[in-house]
């Protein structure tokens, strides 16, 4: 089979470098875009300059549509505004959307999953294959477990995050919500202060922490009567994340038109 060539999206930012790098790891993939907010100064740059692998002749550029063609799909870790253009561009020219982006709200999650019609489209909180793992974990302990046994989940992210909570922490509670049959947006308690009573079994609890630089750290608590259980991952290189999306972009390539999540790349959904 020929080589996957594929456009990344936010190529000038931490996560679209180590995508470039990635990809220039992978023989069966190529980079054929680059893309970048029209207005960013480094439209024109060279990526594999940008992303410290020595000219690669692809320049940043700022119009997706003058590439698309040339391409088999976009991996994507942006920001929701631009996520859901190029999630309507990749279902109107029939591409591969992968979506790392995450803050994305009910209406974006609309927009998605209407493109996903025409588009194959896999979309997660995480693309850590580890991290999606855990996932997995945190859903079957919570099918496993009764009541007694409260769910709190905790992130840590660098000082420049923008959105709380982590795009990961959100897919570790709809995972454990889905073991325990109920609705997160139902059950979610997304912060604490003052005087806020007990708190209510069955609830799902999330706390957030920011600094430094750290790259992703996740833990799903299950504290029971005189006993705790946690499950945890620490991410310590955004390679992990690109590796991942890649790994989902191969996958994607032989797919039907739909929106898969990372459970669907790796087999998990039954686990």
């Amino acid at each position: 089979m020929s080589e996957m060539r594929l456009m990344v999206a936010g190529a000038g930012g931490r996560m679209g470098r180590t995508l470039i790098k990635a990809i220039a790891d992978n023989k069966g993939l190529k980079l054929t875009g680059a893309l970048e907010d029209a207005r960013s100064p480094l439209i024109g740059w060279d990526a594999g300059t940008l992303a410290g692998l020595g000219e690669n002749h692809v320049k940043l550029m700022g119009d997706p549509a003058k590439v698309i063609d040339q391409v088999d799909g976009i991996v994507d870790f942006t920001i929701p505004a631009a996520t859901t253009s190029y999630a309507a561009l990749a279902a109107k020219a029939g591409k591969v959307h992968i979506i790392g982006t995450t803050g994305l709200s009910a209406d974006d999650e609309a927009k998605i999953k209407d493109a996903a019609k025409k588009a194959v489209i896999v979309k997660s909180g995480n693309m850590s294959l580890g991290v999606n793992l855990l996932a997995a974990l945190a859903k079957r302990v919570a099918k496993t477990l009764d009541n007694s046994f409260d769910i709190e989940i905790l992130e840590m992210h660098h000082n420049q995050k923008i959105d709380a909570p982590s795009g990961t922490a959100l897919l570790l509670g709809k995972a454990a919500a889905e073991g325990r049959g109920i609705a997160l947006d139902q059950r979610s308690v997304m912060s604490r202060e003052g005087h806020t009573g007990a708190r209510k079994q069955g609830d799902i609890g999330f706390a957030t922490l920011r600094g430094g630089t750290v790259v992703g750290e996740h833990s799903v608590i299950f504290a029971g009567p005189a006993e705790r259980i946690e499950l945890t991952h620490r991410a310590e290189d955004r390679m992990i994340f690109a590796r991942g999306a890649l790994h989902a972009a191969l996958w994607a390539r032989d797919q039907k038109p739909g929106l898969y999540s990372m459970a669907d790349v790796l087999g998990l959904q039954n686990f």
